[in-house]
């Protein structure tokens, strides 16, 4: 397991990487913390962050670590047990933000094209928590099956693989039989479930934008703009590195590796700031976390200032 084209630079990328871990667990701790502080901020659309907090930390605590540890000692090995780890708990994770993502999407369509109807659709204990639920269950089978199926292949052969964690991919290259079947069965998977997901949370914002463009409230129509734009740039961030790898075939292993760098190191820190930096309530709720007082005149839930704005323009 290596990084190509770093010999020389361990050092730099060891403290770098340690700094984005350690932003990382810092970031979505104190998210996570604030909204269990917080009773306004049990809502519906902070339960789904909640969970995508919990996701990141999980995330960024699969390769990570291990590949803080390959570049101080200089190690490049891997236990057969963490191999398989690393390949079940990135996927599960992966296919369970992307699907959180689909549900936080439908989410944001229900407060702003439905809002006299939010509170029953979106049933706090009912509802939410079987969407949830889902995304892990769901994602769970999903991956069993491909982890399943990747390490029952005979391998007898070399035992280095060329990326910087394991994935299914390097790994099934290693194998001494024919891998028809699991390189079939993953790319199916890992093709359809996120073009399904991006397609749906696609379909969701198209009809978003349309009930904003319908308002007649320009004060209206930047609220409810506003609870989308956080959802919007993690979306982004999410499927942009992947859009890019798979559509541009000739890009060199430097730079995809570099791309898939950024997805997993970076991407987890990231989401953090950006539902923090523009959203008032979150940042209340981190100063009333470390003894503020000033958060008494600020309004309950992103999801009830939606459905004032629809209310009132309607």
């Amino acid at each position: 397991m290596r990084i190509p084209n770093t010999d020389g630079f361990q050092t730099i990328l060891f403290v770098t990487f340690l700094a984005f871990y350690f932003c990382t667990l810092l970031g979505n701790l104190l998210i996570f913390s604030a909204i269990l502080a917080d009773d306004r901020l049990h809502t519906q659309m902070y339960f789904f962050l909640c969970n995508l907090s919990i996701i990141d930390l999980g995330f960024s605590s699969i390769s990570t670590p291990k590949l803080l540890a390959n570049l101080w000692a200089k190690s490049r090995t891997i236990s057969l047990g963490g191999c398989m780890s690393q390949v079940f708990f990135w996927h599960f994770l992966v296919s369970t933000e992307c699907l959180l993502y689909t549900v936080m999407a439908y989410d944001r369509y229900v407060a702003i094209c439905h809002p006299l109807r939010y509170l029953l659709i979106m049933n706090w204990r009912r509802v939410c928590t079987l969407l949830a639920a889902g995304t892990w269950i769901a994602s769970s089978f999903h991956i069993t099956i491909l982890t399943s199926l990747t390490f029952t292949l005979p391998y007898c052969g070399s035992n280095v693989v060329e990326y910087f964690f394991c994935d299914i991919f390097p790994v099934v290259k290693l194998a001494c039989a024919h891998t028809y079947i699991i390189e079939t069965v993953t790319f199916t998977n890992t093709g359809m479930v996120p073009m399904t997901c991006l397609f749906l949370i696609l379909a969701s914002y198209v009809r978003i934008v349309y009930s904003i463009l319908k308002m007649n409230s320009v004060e209206g129509q930047r609220k409810a703009a506003s609870t989308c734009t956080s959802h919007l740039a993690v979306v982004t961030l999410f499927f942009g590195p992947c859009a890019l790898v798979y559509t541009q075939p000739q890009l060199s292993t430097g730079k995809v590796t570099a791309v898939h760098l950024f997805g997993y190191v970076v991407t987890p820190m990231l989401n953090p700031a950006i539902y923090t930096l523009r959203n008032k309530e979150v940042k209340a709720a981190l100063r009333k976390l470390r003894g503020g007082s000033n958060t008494s005149m600020l309004m309950y839930g992103s999801c009830r200032d939606c459905m004032w704005v629809c209310i009132e323009i309607h």
